[in-house]
């Protein structure tokens, strides 16, 4: 047989999570080949690009499409469990579960619209007015847009510690201040309104003031001038202040009008740079796109 499309696999994912446990998705991947009876060739069948086996990867975007309609919950790396909401559609004995029954979830909504996605992307790649170079591109930037999502939940889903070891390892991989050892103090520095502190560059010649919380709801004008404050008491002329949540206008406004230099970070640019600067990612494929070159062949 062929190997099935992601959202068949909807289904047969989500029954295995129905006995309220913990599981693998490594696990859960050999088992579903051997309920489908797929054969070894046909669980070998790479991507295109030949760096992750076809049937891996689709029973991978099932589980990701059955966490943004809130039927599974991420407990941990590549592992997973079964939520409430899950339990109720696995009861009402579904034929099959897909990208159309999951519209009825107000999440699973609110993700298509935000992806600009209410197709499949090989159907978008389909339409004749693109250029195969345009249908690529938007195909990733859907695949990014989701990603940064993902990566926001989880940065709001992890203890404060490990927020703040996130912070200081994509400011490392910015090159501010050379390796984690040496670049960063992490933790309480006697101010309560700064987190710790980086060196600018590898020779320390300057320090930035850190300040990283996941706060609820939108950051305003206040918090944002307490930690100007507490840049003051330290002496400090630079700082960042990083949120997974967002900045009011205010906040914005008032960090432009002081002389102190405060960067703003919020959770979408926060997702974006850890994509650009390889933090909390790894690469699945990697695709080099040729063309003629013309001047090549200008004297043949």
């Amino acid at each position: 047989m062929a190997v099935p499309d992601f959202q068949t696999l909807m289904l047969p994912l989500l029954k295995i999570a129905g006995d309220r446990r913990e599981h693998r998705i490594a696990e859960s991947i050999d088992r579903i080949a051997l309920e489908l009876g797929l054969s070894e060739d046909e669980r070998r069948e790479l991507l295109s690009s030949g760096k992750q086996a076809r049937f891996d990867n689709r029973v991978g975007w099932a589980r990701t499409y059955l966490k943004k309609a809130g039927l599974i919950d991420y407990t941990g790396v590549g592992r997973f469990r079964i939520t409430d909401r899950g339990v109720n559609a696995l009861a009402d004995s579904p034929p099959r579960i897909d990208i159309k029954s999951l519209k009825r979830f107000p999440e699973f909504l609110e993700f298509l619209n935000l992806q600009q996605h209410e197709n499949k992307a090989a159907e978008r790649a389909e339409e004749p007015e693109r250029t195969p170079e345009e249908a690529l591109e938007n195909n990733y930037d859907y695949l990014r847009r989701g990603l940064a999502q993902e990566l926001l939940e989880r940065a709001k889903s992890c203890s404060p510690r490990f927020f703040e070891k996130l912070v200081l390892d994509l400011l490392v991989a910015m090159n501010y201040g050379g390796s984690p050892e040496d670049a960063a103090r992490v933790g309480r520095i006697g101010d309560g309104g700064i987190d710790g502190t980086i060196k600018e560059d590898k020779l320390g010649l300057d320090v930035v003031y850190v300040q990283a919380k996941r706060w609820q709801g939108t950051v305003g004008r206040p918090i944002v001038q307490g930690f100007a404050g507490s840049l003051e008491g330290q002496r400090a002329r630079k700082g960042v202040l990083i949120t997974t949540s967002s900045f009011s206008p205010d906040a914005r406004e008032y960090v432009e009008k002081i002389e102190k230099k405060i960067v703003l970070i919020d959770g979408e640019e926060l997702s974006q740079l850890m994509i650009d600067h390889g933090v909390g990612v790894t690469v699945v494929a990697t695709y080099v796109v040729n063309r003629v070159d013309h001047d090549y062949f200008a004297d043949g």
